[in-house]
Formats: C-alpha cells, sequence, structure tokens
C-alpha cells in the first residue's frame, strides 16, 4: 500500500510540473509576441512621421527647379500705364534647338491692400514657337488694385511641366510728354525803370 500511495504522489508532483513549465513557455512566447509588435510598431510609426515630415518640406518649397540649359529667354518690359489700367508683358525667344508648344508664363501679382499675393499663367502668343521664333504675353490689370508684378516662371504644355529659362529686361516705358505751357508776366507800370525788385518793393527770389 505504501509503494501505491508514494508512486502517485510522486506522479501527480510530476505532472504538476509540466503544466508549470507548459504555462511559462506559453507567457515567454506570448511576451515576446507583443514585444515584437510593440517594436515593429514603433518603427512603422517613425517611418511614416519621416514620410509626412518629407512631404511637408517639399509642399512648403514647390515643385523641384527644372535641370539643364536654359531653352527660353524671358524679356520683361516695363509697366504701362492706359487711363485706370497698367498693362505688364514682354517677349518670349526659344533658344532652344526644339519646338515648344502652349507656353504660359507665371506671374505672381501683388495687390496694393495688404500687400496679399495672386498667381496668374498668361499664354504666350503664337502658341507654338520654333527655334529662334519669339512670342509675346501681355496682362491688363487695375493700376488701383495692384502695386507690382513678379516673374516666377515658365510652363509648358497640358501638363505645366517647367521649362528652364533666362529673364532679362525689355522695352522700357516710353517717356511721358510734358505740354509746354507759355507763362505771360505782367510788369508794372509805375516808374521803377522796369526793375521788378526795389528798395520799396522787394520780391524773394526762390
Amino acid at each position: 500500500m505504501k509503494g501505491t500511495l508514494l508512486e502517485t504522489t510522486t506522479s501527480d508532483t510530476s505532472t504538476d510540473d509540466g503544466s508549470s513549465r507548459a504555462r511559462s513557455f506559453v507567457a515567454a512566447i506570448s511576451a515576446l509576441l507583443i514585444a515584437s509588435l510593440v517594436v515593429a510598431g514603433y518603427f512603422y510609426l517613425r517611418k511614416r512621421h519621416a514620410q509626412q515630415m518629407l512631404q511637408a518640406a517639399q509642399a512648403e518649397q514647390g515643385p523641384a527647379e527644372p535641370k539643364g540649359p536654359p531653352k527660353v529667354q524671358i524679356f520683361v518690359d516695363e509697366a504701362m500705364s492706359k487711363g485706370d489700367q497698367t498693362l505688364v508683358g514682354g517677349t518670349v525667344k526659344n533658344i532652344s534647338n526644339e519646338s515648344l508648344s502652349s507656353l504660359a508664363v507665371d506671374l505672381e501679382l501683388i495687390r496694393r491692400k495688404g500687400a496679399t499675393t495672386e498667381k496668374a499663367l498668361v499664354q504666350v502668343q503664337p502658341s507654338q514657337l520654333a527655334p529662334q521664333e519669339e512670342g509675346h504675353y501681355s496682362l491688363s490689370l487695375r493700376s488701383t488694385d495692384y502695386g507690382s508684378v513678379k516673374l516666377l516662371g515658365l510652363k509648358e504644355g497640358p501638363t505645366s511641366s517647367s521649362v528652364v529659362y533666362i529673364s532679362a529686361l525689355g522695352q522700357k516705358r516710353p517717356a511721358e510728354k510734358i505740354e509746354a505751357k507759355t507763362i505771360i508776366v505782367k510788369r508794372p507800370s509805375t516808374g521803377n525803370n522796369g526793375f521788378l525788385n526795389t528798395p520799396d518793393n522787394p520780391s524773394r527770389v526762390p
């Protein structure tokens, strides 16, 4: 009897130890999986944050400037006033060896009030420019609304891709004509021998 009881007790103890080790193993595996998920989530969020920061920086800087030799030379004429309108424009010359089409000059318009800015794409005419051919662009603005205009770039084609260009000063504003006016000065008829300045009636000379 005693031998049978001892063997049963020993067997129960071994079973408990095996179950305990199994539970410990499962707990260790679970902890390892949780730690792996936490680490993977951390690196995912870090990578996503870096991508968002890069996209924000690129959006702030604007599109990348095109590279390569310039294809176009833009001549910017001085603004001309016609009544309550201001005419801005100039000439675009194709200095490349290829034909260019659907060119548009990108301008920044600066308002007088608040110095707020607007953008305008002004089409170049004619729409097709062969090598060494010139086109023109012009835009009419209300003088009371806008104070200045800035050249931002040049776009080409339906996708408005940027074109490498160089800029130069174009035609100057024509000199304003000043109408000549004749002023007649009457001389005094009293006896001062024809002089305007006398000790009795001095006049300040400007």
